[in-house]
């Protein structure tokens, strides 16, 4: 196993200590969970960055860095979302986006062809990132206007890179 996959790994294994300090009420645990996040969403970067720069892509790593990706920003946002930062939907409009390029991604599997993260679909992923470091740091609610603001650009920038997909091999559905 190369290290871009390894780092992917670490990455899911971050995700229970995240969820677990997220759920404890100690000062502590909360920056605990600000580090945990910050240093699995940089494995993100780097396991890419190693990845593409020493030829190192494998089918397995195609598959876990996604995988590994989603879990981490849609367990960490329905956290944020049980401690009233983010309404429901928000996390639901996401979760549909990623069901549904998820399932672009099968079709296009069973006619053998690999549907590559797009330039988009990196920029909505560095942006949900972004966005929940900054609701777990500043813990500003839905309501407060930055955050509103900022997760606009979120749904707009997921929303958006999610019917690029679609666009760009809508050929998968061609009979």
């Amino acid at each position: 196993m190369n290290t871009p996959n390894k780092l992917s790994l670490i990455r899911i294994g971050c995700i229970p200590l995240i969820v677990l300090m997220m759920s404890l009420s100690e000062p502590w645990c909360r920056w605990a969970a600000v580090f945990l996040f910050a240093f699995a969403s940089f494995t993100d970067f780097l396991d890419g960055h190693l990845a593409r720069k020493h030829n190192l892509i494998t089918d397995f790593g195609k598959f876990i860095d996604p995988v590994a990706d989603k879990l981490l920003v849609l367990s960490t946002f329905i956290m944020l979302s049980d401690q009233k930062l983010l309404p429901a939907w928000f996390i639901i409009v996401i979760l549909a986006r990623e069901l549904a390029v998820d399932g672009l991604r099968l079709v296009a599997m069973t006619k053998n062809l690999v549907i590559a993260a797009g330039p988009f679909g990196k920029i909505k992923t560095f942006s949900q990132m972004l966005l929940i470091l900054y609701l777990m740091v500043f813990r500003l609610p839905f309501s407060h206007w930055l955050t509103l603001v900022f997760a606009v650009w979120v749904l707009f920038a997921t929303v958006y890179s999610g019917i690029d997909y679609f666009l760009k091999n809508r050929s998968v559905f061609a009979s």
